[in-house]
């Protein structure tokens, strides 16, 4: 792991750029005299660490006391897309513009997103627990699929705070039992894009005895702020 810049921001969090080999990652760490919990906070499908939404999350869960590292694996943000999935996106789009059912267009997407993703994450996990002020245990916060293929195989997750906002393809949705961290879901109960009955079915099949879901009014991109600030106390009592 190498660390190429950092920056102090307001809140007090110390803002680092690093490179674990091609995986290019941002770590957020607040002023602490001991070691700090750690999450991994995950944008969805594709998109890149240095989202605006999800850069103002990590800043205030830094801000509350924890370690957050978001990545940019493979095919995502400005990293290199493949031909295999620039014909995935090309024929999703397509599908989408012609009124098609989009689902297995999504699958041929998504799918190879998570499994090419979850390597990377793992390998950037075990490099920061490896850094001073930093212990467990780990928290997973964001991409619903993503999660579940991280914290159905890694028992270091502790904790896991998913976004309903995405396609789950079909190894995660049989991947969802056995994910038996204490979880909290965020649904949008207007989302554009995603069927509430898929979301509504997935809490169901996890694993989790403690599980609890927050449904908010709106579309997409409309989760109320507070849901970040409850988010911080569901991983406190979690991972304190």
């Amino acid at each position: 792991m190498r660390f190429t810049s950092e920056r102090r921001l307001d809140e007090g969090v110390l803002a680092r750029e690093f490179t674990l080999g091609e995986t290019p990652g941002t770590l957020w760490t607040p002023e602490s005299d001991g070691p700090v919990p750690l999450v991994l906070m995950a944008h969805n499908n594709g998109m890149s660490k240095a989202e605006p939404r999800l850069v103002a999350r990590a800043v205030h869960t830094a801000s509350a006391g924890y370690a957050v590292t978001s990545v940019d694996a493979a095919g995502c943000g400005d990293r290199p897309r493949s031909a295999a999935d620039e014909r995935a996106r090309a024929e999703l789009r397509r599908a989408l513009r012609d009124g098609e059912p989009a689902d297995e267009a999504f699958e041929a997407l998504v799918g190879p997103l998570v499994e090419n993703a979850a390597p990377e994450w793992l390998t950037t996990l075990d490099a920061l627990l490896e850094l001073p002020g930093i212990g467990g245990p780990v928290g997973y916060s964001g991409w619903m699929a993503l999660g579940i293929r991280l914290a159905a195989a890694d028992p270091r997750i502790a904790a896991a705070g998913f976004f309903a906002g995405g396609f789950v393809p079909r190894a995660q949705r049989e991947q969802a039992p056995r994910v038996r961290v204490p979880l909290l879901l965020l649904l949008q109960w207007d989302d554009e894009g995603n069927p509430r009955r898929r979301a509504l079915d997935l809490f169901d099949a996890f694993g989790s005895e403690e599980k609890t879901l927050h449904a908010n009014m709106g579309g997409h991109t409309g989760t109320p702020w507070f849901e970040v600030e409850d988010g911080d106390r569901f991983f406190g009592r979690h991972l304190r």
